[in-house]
């Protein structure tokens, strides 16, 4: 859930890796194992990591967090130019892993902020040094800060590139539970079954004091996954009292829209196969779930008339029919950064699929 690769302000050495039970129950990490691919660090876990609680591990002694106890004391140095960390069950699953093999994800050596877990895909540096070691980490933030500018966006110069297909907006908070300043969010879908780049894409809301956010050149959504873009990062206000957004591509052309008349205090607006509407199940970074509450007013908008931009039958909408045994619902005042929520220690997600992982490292 965190990583602290770069140690403490007083000491490098000073590293620590922090994991995260996003479940409602505890679980024993008897038998368990943290291991880097290369075979350093390995560790043996012990001990039990509570009900939606954090399990803090501090190399060598117990000051690498000064005031904070760790859970266990582990040997073996974390490489500053990147490792591949898996985490094995008590029957030698594999329940999580890190592919930083070339590059850490996030963290700054210089500034000593740590690498904080945003969901099942995605990093950020902390907010400050040090990070929240046995705390929860900050805000979503699961795209870099871009450009933002306060107008319409302009229509750049065409150029001879094949867009991608298949890019859509899919859920949006306007009105969250907390504050509309920290918590609203946008969510975008992949449908393709190829990773895609949103380079210099654009999105912008149409209403009052028109926002637009351009995606930086690394920003990449992994096929059939989902990017979620929140109002600190964005600057993009969604009006409660109705609003809109569009997806623009680089060469300016306006690929997917959707508007809304009034949002409901607490509730997603989440496009489904019968359209637009709103529900008190929040999804961000996950599969949309319909509620018990009314369609919304809103309209699904695509460039339809370009044969470049066809919305998949069956794939424009993502919502899909779960077993209760599977549904979780979010409560309205959910903490922004646990998008991810299923069964899974050091992390919001657990993963099942084995990977064999290479790491280089010098």
């Amino acid at each position: 859930n965190e990583i602290s690769w770069m140690g403490e302000e007083k000491n490098g050495n000073d590293e620590w890796l922090e994991l995260y039970n996003s479940t409602n129950l505890p679980i024993s990490l008897d038998g368990w194992s943290l291991k880097a691919a290369d075979g350093t660090p390995e560790i043996k876990l012990s001990g039990e990591i509570s009900a939606n609680g954090f399990y803090l591990l501090e190399r060598t002694d117990d000051d690498s967090v000064p005031g904070i106890p760790a859970d266990q004391i582990y040997k073996g140095a974390l490489e500053n130019n990147g490792e591949n960390l898996e985490l094995y069950d008590d029957k030698g699953n594999l329940v999580d892993f890190l592919d930083c093999s070339s590059k850490w994800s996030a963290g700054d050596n210089i500034t000593k902020q740590t690498m904080e877990r945003i969901d099942s895909k995605n990093w950020q540096n902390s907010k400050n040094a040090g990070g929240t070691p046995k705390a929860k980490n900050g805000i979503i933030n699961t795209a870099e800060s871009g450009s933002q500018s306060s107008s319409t966006p302009t229509q750049e110069k065409s150029k001879s590139l094949a867009y991608p297909s298949g890019i859509v907006i899919n859920e949006i908070l306007p009105s969250p539970e907390g504050k509309d300043s920290e918590e609203e969010w946008l969510e975008i879908f992949n449908q393709n079954d190829l990773e895609t780049s949103l380079a210099d894409w654009k999105i912008s809301d149409i209403t009052g004091v028109v926002k637009t956010y351009t995606f930086p050149e690394e920003t990449k959504i992994p096929a059939k996954e989902f990017l979620v873009l929140t109002r600190p990062v964005s600057k993009i206000t969604l009006n409660n009292e109705g609003d809109g957004l569009k997806l623009i591509r680089p060469d300016g052309k306006t690929v997917d829209s959707v508007e809304y008349v009034k949002a409901p205090k607490g509730q997603s607006f989440n496009r489904t196969a019968e359209g637009w509407v709103w529900s008190d199940i929040l999804t961000p970074g996950s599969l949309n779930e319909d509620s018990e509450t009314e369609p919304g007013v809103g309209t699904i908008k695509t460039d339809e008339t370009n044969p470049e931009f066809q919305v998949k039958e069956g794939l424009a909408a993502v919502s899909q029919s779960f077993e209760k045994s599977q549904r979780q619902k979010i409560p309205n005042s959910f903490p922004p950064y646990l998008i991810a929520a299923s069964l899974a220690v050091f992390s919001g997600a657990v993963i099942f699929s084995l990977k064999r992982l290479i790491s280089s490292k010098n």
